[in-house]
């Protein structure tokens, strides 16, 4: 396999964007075929691609007036994080800030998120600034380093970059000496999954164009080396022992992948520790949705065996688990965060976005 996204060359719309990707991306709200029949990729069946417009909807509908997200569950409301997965849930529809069906959503999202940028570079609001923010801020990088290289307004483009500029150097003063990062930032600490988000979101602004430290990634991915356990499955916290985490696993394998890096052993082996760990539709600790975030995502850049042997049956369980209103209940988060995941997970056969291709 040979790694896509990996140009730091600066994406002038989503036309530049995927003929720069190399993709052959189908876009929910756009594509047809002969005679104006939907033209669908594989596994999206006419039952998935209505489960998925419905939750799409559900999004819509939730999003509050100022742009952003939030939760209605038991951790809280974290408007930023949501805002974040919200926003990558709607460019996988194709979406940019002037084009498609959600533009107006995903522009409201991307206002709100340049205004909830810190002077420090965090972006970040009070509500979650003093809790966990590093979450959201990998989150929000992700999502405006994706849609950077997508949207055609040049003004919004510029506000994006500068915020990506100094979010991208925030992270950089936060990584401690181990190579990690943990919930705040300048903290000195570390853990996987904040690690996780902040390698992903450093990756999707570097292929984007934003200049991005490589002393800073290669560092991040050493600290996934070292988080490694003898089982090919990774530790919740590198120099500090202990059982391997199967979601955990599966993001860092997304790491890995992300760099193009397909034949790493140490990946191979998460990989493998990850498919051996991490059933569809048992739910074996409270962090189900996250889990399949990135064990999706890491099956379909695995390759075809893998994917067609986790996504039909992936899919079919996330259908039977959608609400009457079109949204899903997310790890006792909420519906926003449930929702936002399982929109990921079921839109990842139209290979639309940079960070999540093949």
């Amino acid at each position: 396999m040979t790694p896509s996204g990996t140009s730091t060359t600066r994406l002038t719309g989503q036309l530049g964007a995927l003929i720069l990707f190399g993709t052959a991306a189908l876009s929910p709200s756009s594509t047809s075929g002969l005679e104006g029949t939907p033209r669908l990729p594989k596994h999206i069946t006419p039952d998935t691609k209505e489960a998925i417009d419905a939750g799409l909807d559900f999004l819509a509908r939730m999003q509050s007036r100022d742009g952003s997200w939030y939760n209605r569950g038991d951790y809280g409301k974290y408007p930023v994080s949501m805002t974040g997965l919200a926003g990558l849930a709607l460019l996988m529809d194709g979406n940019t800030s002037t084009q498609g069906r959600y533009a107006q959503n995903v522009d409201r999202a991307a206002r709100y998120l340049v205004d909830s940028t810190t002077s420090s570079g965090l972006i970040a609001r009070i509500e979650e600034a003093e809790g966990r923010p590093m979450y959201g801020h990998g989150f929000s990088m992700l999502f405006l380093a994706e849609l950077y290289g997508m949207t055609e307004d040049a003004q919004r483009q510029r506000e994006i970059h500068d915020v990506l500029v100094r979010a991208v150097d925030l992270t950089t003063r936060s990584q401690s000496q181990l190579g990690g990062w943990i919930y705040l930032p300048d903290s000195g600490g570390d853990e996987g999954s904040v690690t996780i988000t902040q390698v992903q979101a450093l990756r999707a602004c570097r292929n984007a164009g934003i200049a991005v430290p490589k002393q800073v990634i290669d560092e991040a991915m050493n600290y996934l080396k070292i988080s490694a356990n003898s089982d090919g499955g990774i530790a919740y916290r590198a120099g500090m022992r202990g059982p391997s985490r199967p979601a955990i696993t599966a993001a860092a394998v997304c790491c890995w992948f992300n760099a193009g890096d397909y034949e790493n052993p140490l990946a191979l082996r998460a990989l493998q520790y990850a498919k051996d760990n991490i059933q569809v539709g048992r739910r074996s600790n409270g962090h189900y949705m996250y889990t399949h975030l990135y064990f999706a995502q890491a099956m379909f850049a695995s390759g075809t065996k893998d994917w067609e042997a986790y996504f039909p049956h992936m899919r079919d369980t996330l259908l039977r688990q959608q609400g009457a209103d079109g949204s899903w209940r997310g790890d006792h988060v909420g519906t926003v965060y449930g929702t936002a995941v399982a929109m990921i997970i079921l839109q990842l056969p139209y290979n639309q976005l940079p960070i999540m291709q093949r």
